[in-house]
């Protein structure tokens, strides 16, 4: 995992834990956890989070992006950013 991804990670973990998880604080969620099937986010928090990664990273996910292979895990989503900035930067 580079500095970056796991920046991001945990960026996406206070914001998921702060939101989402509030609670149940004891509540423990790997990097590869999927957010839906634990029952972390519902469609609704997958909203927030999309909203969250734009105002945080500055990236904006197309619809076509909205998916659980891009926003599915903590670590998903910190690759997903990562793949958004380098191409903002490449252009």
């Amino acid at each position: 995992m580079t500095t970056a991804e796991s920046e991001i990670i945990e960026r996406v973990r206070a914001f998921v834990a702060e939101n989402f998880l509030y609670m149940r604080p004891d509540f423990e969620l790997s990097v590869d956890d999927h957010l839906l099937e634990r029952g972390v986010v519902d469609s609704l928090g997958v909203v927030e989070v999309l909203a969250f990664i734009e105002n945080e990273f500055g990236v904006c996910a197309a619809e076509e992006e909205i998916s659980e292979a891009n926003l599915g895990t903590l670590r998903a989503i910190a690759r997903f950013v990562m793949n958004k900035q380098g191409a903002l930067a490449r252009v």
